[in-house]
C-alpha cells in the first residue's frame, strides 16, 4: 500500500497549518540554498520557493507516487529528486536551510540522524523541523495497542511500528549541541473535529496506518480496520469530538 497523495490530500487545511507555522520563523537573510527532506506531493515546497524567491530549492522524498504529483510546481528555482534522508547526509552537501515538515519521524534512530543532519547546514544556516508527536497521540497509541494483541500481532509477524522520536529535552540537547542558537522549540495541538469515527480513521489512513496496511491480507486488513474503528468510537465516547493532535516545532540558526 503506497503512499496516495489523494488520501494525504484529503485532511490538507489540517496538515498545512503546522507547516505554516513553520516556515514563518524562517528568515530570508543569507538563504540561498534550502533543502526540505519529506517533500511529498512538493506542493509546500513550491510554497517556500515562491516565499523565498530568491532562493533555490530541492525537494526530496522516498515515494515516487508523491514525487509524480511534484512535476508540476518544477520551476527555475526548486527541482525535486526522488532520495532518502540517509543518501542526502551521505552526499556531504549543505545548505542554508533544511526543512523537514511532518517526514522525519519515519526515520529512526533521531540520536544519531538529528546531530549528521545539522551538520549539513552552513554558517549562518537555518534548521526547521515539525514532526507529529506519534506517542502522545491518541490514535497512534489504540494503532500501537492493537498491533500488539492476538490475532494482529500474527497478522503482522510481530512486527510493529514503534514511536521514534525522542524527548523535547532531548531534541534541546541535540540543537544545542549542534551548535545551533535562537532555539525555539515548540509543542503545540492542532486540534481535529470529527462528526464520527470515520473521520478519525480516514486523517490516520493516510500516514501512519499505511505500513500496518502494507503488511496484511486484504482479509487480514478488513479484520484490522474493523477492531481499529471499533476502539477509535471507544476512545471518543460522543461526537462531534476533539482530537488533541500534538506536534513538535523545532528551529534554530548557526
Amino acid at each position: 500500500m503506497p503512499w496516495d497523495p489523494e488520501i494525504y490530500n484529503q485532511f490538507k487545511n489540517i496538515r498545512y497549518q503546522p507547516f505554516f507555522d513553520l516556515s514563518d520563523l524562517i528568515s530570508s537573510q543569507n538563504l540561498q540554498t534550502a533543502i526540505d527532506i519529506g517533500c511529498g506531493t512538493g506542493e509546500q515546497t513550491h510554497i517556500l520557493s515562491q516565499k523565498f524567491e530568491n532562493a533555490k530549492f530541492l525537494g526530496i522524498d522516498s515515494s515516487p507516487e508523491m514525487l509524480e504529483k511534484s512535476k508540476e510546481f518544477q520551476k527555475n528555482n526548486l527541482e525535486f529528486k526522488l532520495a532518502t534522508v540517509e543518501e542526502f547526509i551521505q552526499s556531504n552537501q549543505k545548505y542554508d536551510l533544511i526543512f523537514s515538515n511532518a517526514a522525519l519521524q519515519w526515520s529512526d534512530n533521531h540520536a544519531e540522524l538529528f546531530p549528521k543532519i545539522i551538520s549539513r547546514i552552513n554558517e549562518n544556516g537555518q534548521f526547521a523541523v515539525q514532526m507529529p508527536m506519534q506517542a502522545d497521540n491518541i490514535l497512534n497509541k489504540i494503532l500501537l495497542e492493537l498491533a500488539q494483541e492476538k490475532p494482529y500481532s500474527y497478522f503482522l509477524n510481530g512486527w510493529k511500528r514503534e514511536p521514534t522520536m525522542l524527548s523535547i529535552d532531548e531534541y534541546a540537547q541535540i540543537l544545542f549541541d549542534g551548535g545551533l542558537k535562537d532555539l525555539q522549540i515548540i509543542q503545540k495541538v492542532y486540534p481535529i473535529i470529527a462528526d464520527d469515527a470515520d473521520k478519525l480513521f480516514d486523517f490516520i489512513s493516510g500516514s501512519a496506518l499505511i505500513p500496518y496496511m502494507e503488511r496484511l491480507s486484504e482479509e487480514q486488513q478488513e479484520i484490522f480496520v474493523a477492531e481499529y474503528k471499533s476502539r477509535i468510537n471507544e476512545a471518543f465516547p460522543k461526537f462531534p469530538a476533539i482530537y488533541a493532535f500534538k506536534r513538535l516545532l523545532l528551529y534554530g540558526t548557526k
